[in-house]
């Protein structure tokens, strides 16, 4: 009988056990729906599980196809749950304009991402936000104009850099080789020049660890590990995996400009600054007992790094992608090449006055950005404030993704979307025009801090290239537009050949 009531009793319990199991997993199940379902006016989208909500709902490798697709499900206006967090997912050069431009103060913050935070501590000049963002984007701009953007100090800077990559290249007398990194030491040199005060040998070991690691934390800080960590921050910060690499990279990067700063420090003159961290070391000593200053070392770290990412990765893939469309395209590489022999010759290096006479080129470049789609999916908006956006209304603190695939290839806006058309940007007497849609830099009151410096070493960086080179396949391989997904849209690793001309 004691058996009997033994067994009986274990039953019993195990039944409590499994009704208690049941009874949690339904009470999370309903607390979850009941904490983040969509309210009735917020913008449609697809079905998101418990839990984890739209994480698994995009291909991470293609999350600016992904989102593109979804648009034509649920249309220009459309919201996705990350975890916890709800996105709305804006498409169409219309509804960016109107997002962007003319909601521009309503949508002038970022998201506070955990990942994003725990590099930067809300400081910087491209994740901060309110009276600090104003202040050192204020102070960057200015900053960045006073060594030269824009003016023909900078110009000799782009030119004499182009020199050294072209020596590079040349080595290679026509054989087959990687351009990525030659690449990518031209472009960071030029910010290294405006930041640092100096240019880095393409042999220095550190200069390259800096390079090949920039390149692959903003692989990681659009996968999916980037987004379980948002999502899920107090697990993922104890858990290993991409997410820790990238934050170990960071932390390396920061150490590395603090040894500058101190380098810095040693023989600064307030009177007569070298370069950005001099002026912003200048800043600090100005703004002492301000109680609205935002300046300090710290910040000036941060900044630094913001700058360095921003002044080199969208070039170097704007270049890597035009050498790439050039071997695919011969016929328009040899009209650009024509014109641009036509209107500099050989004998003198190009300079940005030749842009108004160098309509085809420009042309060439412009559809270059357009296609290459160099950042996708912009940098995500926050709203401060409720606001109206299309048919439903987007509270305040809600993630929003300007969608740039959307617009740079909307059928709306673009005669043949999908093939590389230099047509796009010229009028019938095959003047240049630039059309409203091309927003590569996004558009409004957080439009690309470094559009100014990108714009000017795109232009002379390509028409150097084309000047003195022509860019082949190497024989028996065929030009593959295939792209590494990550924060900026890159070609797939792929070599070419280089002919002086």
């Amino acid at each position: 009988m004691d058996l009997v009531s033994s067994v009986f009793g274990s039953i019993a319990h195990w039944v409590d056990i499994q009704s208690l199991l049941l009874f949690t997993v339904l009470f999370l199940l309903i607390a979850d729906y009941l904490k983040t379902r969509r309210p009735s006016s917020f913008p449609p989208g697809p079905w998101a599980l418990p839990f984890v909500g739209n994480i698994f709902t995009v291909d991470f490798n293609r999350a600016h196809e992904s989102l593109t697709q979804l648009a034509e499900t649920y249309g220009d206006v459309y919201s996705l749950r990350m975890g916890q967090t709800w996105m709305v997912v804006l498409n169409g050069f219309q509804m960016l304009k109107e997002a962007l431009v003319t909601q521009g103060d309503s949508l002038a913050d970022r998201p506070i991402l955990p990942l994003q935070v725990d590099i930067s501590h809300h400081l910087g000049v491209i994740i901060s936000n309110g009276h600090l963002w104003k202040q050192q984007r204020r102070f960057a701009l200015s900053t960045l104009k006073y060594f030269g953007v824009g003016k023909n100090s900078l110009e000799h800077a782009i030119l004499d850099e182009f020199t050294y990559s072209a020596k590079d290249v040349t080595v290679h007398k026509g054989k087959r080789f990687n351009p990525h990194l030659i690449i990518n030491k031209t472009v960071s040199n030029i910010i290294c020049s405006l930041v640092f005060g100096h240019r880095f040998e393409y042999e220095d070991e550190w200069f390259i660890e800096l390079i090949k690691r920039f390149d692959s934390a903003l692989q990681i800080e659009a996968s999916i590990w980037a987004q379980l960590y948002n999502s899920f921050p107090l697990l993922m910060r104890r858990l290993p995996g991409p997410h820790q690499t990238v934050q170990q990279f960071w932390s390396e990067v920061k150490d590395m400009i603090r040894s500058e700063i101190k380098e810095h420090k040693k023989d600064w003159n307030p009177a007569e600054p070298r370069d950005y961290i001099d002026c912003y070391l200048t800043e600090i000593q100005m703004r002492k007992g301000d109680a609205e200053s935002t300046f300090d070392e710290e910040n000036l770290v941060i900044c630094v790094m913001d700058l360095f990412a921003a002044g080199s990765e969208t070039t170097s893939t704007t270049l890597r992608w035009a050498f790439l469309y050039m071997a695919k395209y011969p016929e328009i590489q040899e009209k650009v090449q024509a014109e641009i022999d036509r209107v500099i010759g050989q004998s003198r290096q190009p300079s940005m006055m030749d842009r108004a006479n160098l309509p085809y080129t420009d042309a060439v470049i412009h559809e270059i950005q357009r296609i290459g789609n160099i950042v996708p999916l912009s940098l995500p908006h926050s709203t401060n404030r409720d606001i109206q956006l299309g048919d439903y209304t987007v509270p305040k603190g809600v993630v929003i993704i300007p969608n740039l695939t959307s617009v740079l290839f909307d059928k709306r806006e673009w005669e043949t979307p999908y093939t590389f058309n230099p047509g796009h940007f010229l009028n019938e007497e095959g003047k240049f025009v630039k059309r409203a849609a091309f927003i590569p830099f996004s558009a409004g009151k957080r439009v690309c801090l470094g559009e100014n410096l990108a714009r000017m070493e795109i232009f002379l960086f390509f028409t150097s290239f084309m000047q003195q080179f022509t860019f082949s396949m190497p024989a028996g391989t065929k030009p593959v537009l295939d792209f590494r997904y990550g924060l900026t849209l890159a070609p797939a690793p792929y070599e070419i050949s280089a002919t002086l001309r």
